[in-house]
């Protein structure tokens, strides 16, 4: 199955897509303005030319497991994103805890967005817990 999943922020979104067999996590090109039309819209054209089949939305709960203002703010951005794509591709929100952390330390030379690595990291931890 091909999952699109989105690290996502309000200035800019960061993606990346599995291969077909959920082996491999791939960084795309970010997305700018996610939650405008414009955003939205771009999200979904992705998901259709990657063969999505399901969008992972990363949600930033706090360390301290708590919801924070970014948290609601991703939940709405999910909600808006679900509608648009329709019931064709479940639209799917996971734990992204430390992954922007990790696309720091593990970004030196790399010609791939932050945003996008991150969300590499977060179709990674998503696809060893779905195997």
């Amino acid at each position: 199955m091909r999952v699109l999943a989105l690290d996502y922020g309000r200035a800019r979104c960061g993606c990346a897509v599995s291969d077909p067999t959920g082996t491999i996590a791939t960084p795309l090109d970010v997305i700018a303005s996610p939650a405008t039309r414009r955003g939205t819209a771009a999200i979904a054209e992705l998901a259709a030319t990657v063969g999505a089949e399901r969008i992972l939305v990363g949600l930033p709960i706090g360390l301290d497991g708590r919801d924070t203002d970014q948290t609601r703010e991703t939940r709405e951005f999910a909600t808006r994103l679900a509608r648009r794509v329709g019931s064709g591709i479940p639209v799917q929100l996971h734990d992204e805890r430390l992954t922007t952390r990790m696309a720091q330390r593990f970004g030196d030379g790399a010609t791939t967005a932050e945003d996008s690595r991150a969300a590499a990291h977060l179709l990674e931890s998503w696809l060893a817990v779905a195997r």
